[in-house]
């Protein structure tokens, strides 16, 4: 079958190469997939410089969430059968032909979502539910600020603030990005960030400032995000897409009265195995019931893994890039 595989962790995929290697067997409690989406995230990107919390021996397949039809079983696994589409996640072995996942990391593929959409929509949906949701409790009518909108796990939470009952205002330092955002997700408001946003969201709020800030970028967006924020906001902090981990000066959040919340929504449910379960069954439903549109950027080949990480690093995606073996 053919792979991208990471040989050696340097930067600019120097150490990253398409390749054909053995078809993997399924060992027991597994299940062999033929892959038919893999998604393209943040941290397949890390971990071919060695840079993600997860770093697999070398050499190993990236690709952390895939979607594609049951091809063979190991030993033991009675839950699925030979044909069956299926979506989840593979710690490794998503960019190739084929994947091994244990039989457990798979759910069924809801039968709205294209292959392309259920690849895409797993990590990005729950991390949005854990933090509006379970970290935030967010209330119909609050203000929702959603940095990064442009990206896969800012417009789940543009798509998920909406559906909860939020004002939601999404952000994005690109106004092309900003008028797809509007025109497929009618968000309350839009502003792009490049000169500011503050005093924006002071006027569009009355005043009041956002009551649930959802912030993957940090840097200088999380520094401006604490001079809009509503008293008794939350503040959360999803990533550091920008680069640099900001501070906050422990006095603001004393004199403004909010909290500022760590998510991490693999943890929560580590933490809290029921809740953990009840957040990926509501994920999951929201897909059954067509209440949500994961939206996917780019679907590209196999050959062309290269441009689809170049895609992501580059800010060029609005939602997803996936990469389709079949293509």
């Amino acid at each position: 079958m053919r792979a991208v595989v990471v040989e050696k962790l340097a930067p600019n995929y120097e150490g990253v190469t398409l390749k054909e290697i053995e078809t993997p067997r399924p060992g027991p409690g597994e299940v062999l997939v033929k892959v038919r989406s893999a998604s393209v995230n943040f941290p397949d990107l890390l971990m071919t410089r060695g840079e993600y919390q997860h770093k697999p021996p070398l050499p190993f397949i990236p690709g952390l969430e895939m979607s594609g039809e049951v091809e063979a079983l190991g030993e033991g696994v009675e839950r699925w059968k030979v044909g069956d589409a299926v979506v989840g996640g593979a710690r490794i072995g998503g960019f190739s032909d084929y994947a091994v996942t244990n039989a457990m990391a798979l759910r069924p593929k809801p039968e709205r979502l294209s292959f392309a959409q259920a690849s895409a929509y797993g990590t990005a949906y729950l991390t949005a539910y854990v933090s509006l949701v379970r970290r935030a409790v967010m209330e119909p009518g609050e203000w929702l600020l959603v940095h990064g909108a442009a990206g896969g796990v800012g417009l789940a939470a543009v798509d998920l603030g909406k559906l909860m009952g939020a004002k939601v205002i999404a952000a994005s330092a690109s106004n092309e990005k900003l008028g797809l955002i509007q025109a497929e997700y009618a968000p309350d408001a839009v502003v792009n960030v490049t000169d500011g946003f503050r005093d924006f969201v002071k006027e569009v709020t009355g005043g009041h400032g956002a009551d649930v800030i959802y912030d993957p970028v940090g840097g200088d967006v999380f520094d401006e995000s604490v001079r809009c924020i509503a008293f008794n906001g939350r503040l959360l902090i999803v990533g550091f897409t920008s680069g640099r981990i900001p501070t906050v000066s422990v006095n603001m959040p004393l004199i403004k009265g909010f909290s500022v919340m760590g998510v991490r929504a693999g943890e929560y449910g580590r933490q809290f195995p029921e809740k953990g379960r009840e957040n990926a069954k509501a994920v999951w439903d929201l897909a059954n019931e067509g209440k949500i549109k994961p939206r996917v950027h780019a679907e590209l080949p196999l050959a062309a893994w290269r441009e689809a990480f170049d895609l992501l690093a580059d800010r060029k995606v609005v939602g997803k890039a996936v990469i389709c073996p079949d293509l």
